[in-house]
């Protein structure tokens, strides 16, 4: 996660903060999931496939477990990408240093805190697979962008575009490793955009003016 602040005699508005989430972990699992497993999911606005696709899962699951995770996912998603593209809130960490380890509290404020994910309701044994860890690992690398210089980040290219956004809430940009051009809104603040579409200039702007 990477603020962006603004410099001295420059055009970025001073009290703009637009935070970039390029490793959604909850996110990242459900979309190695969908490859890994050979999943189909049917619904309006899913993301396209990942860049560097995943080898198959090791462990086999049954036709009838596969198609209850394909009818299942896109709602998971739905509900993942959600929480993704809302803006964190600092009561929640001042929260947890005040409540005792085991408390309903405690439970309740980090649930807040972590979101939904696909272990909710199917637990964890579809991630314990030698497909995912190679991949995962691979990804710790390779999924976040590049080091640049503070002036060629995309959202500095594009602030003629990103400013207006920002004025209409967006707060919020999650990138997903999906190929090509793919951008939706995530609530009152967020944007989802593959990596692809935030390193494309004419690409990133078209996201940007859509969130408008």
């Amino acid at each position: 996660m990477r603020w962006k602040r603004p410099f001295r005699s420059d055009p970025w508005p001073h009290d703009m903060r637009i935070t970039v989430e390029d490793r959604p972990q909850a996110l990242l699992e459900l979309l190695w999931l969908r490859e890994a497993y050979g999943l189909e999911p049917h619904a309006d606005d899913l993301p396209p496939l990942l860049h560097v696709p995943p080898m198959p899962a090791e462990q086999g699951v049954a036709e009838s477990v596969r198609s209850r995770w394909a009818q299942a996912w896109p709602v998971i998603w739905q509900d993942v990408a959600e929480h993704a593209g809302t803006p964190d809130d600092p009561a929640i960490f001042d929260r947890l240093v005040e409540t005792e380890n085991g408390s309903p509290e405690r439970a309740s404020l980090l649930r807040r805190l972590v979101g939904p994910s696909w272990a909710d309701e199917f637990g964890r044994d579809a991630f314990e697979d030698a497909s995912y860890r190679s991949w995962n690992q691979l990804g710790s690398g390779g999924f976040q962008a590049a080091n640049r210089a503070v002036e060629d980040d995309p959202e500095r290219r594009n602030l003629d575009a990103l400013v207006p956004a920002w004025r209409a809430g967006l707060t919020k940009i999650v990138t997903i490793p999906c190929q090509g051009e793919h951008d939706r809104r995530l609530g009152a603040s967020g944007l989802l955009v593959t990596d692809e579409t935030r390193a494309d200039h004419a690409a990133y702007r078209r996201a940007l003016t859509g969130f408008v």
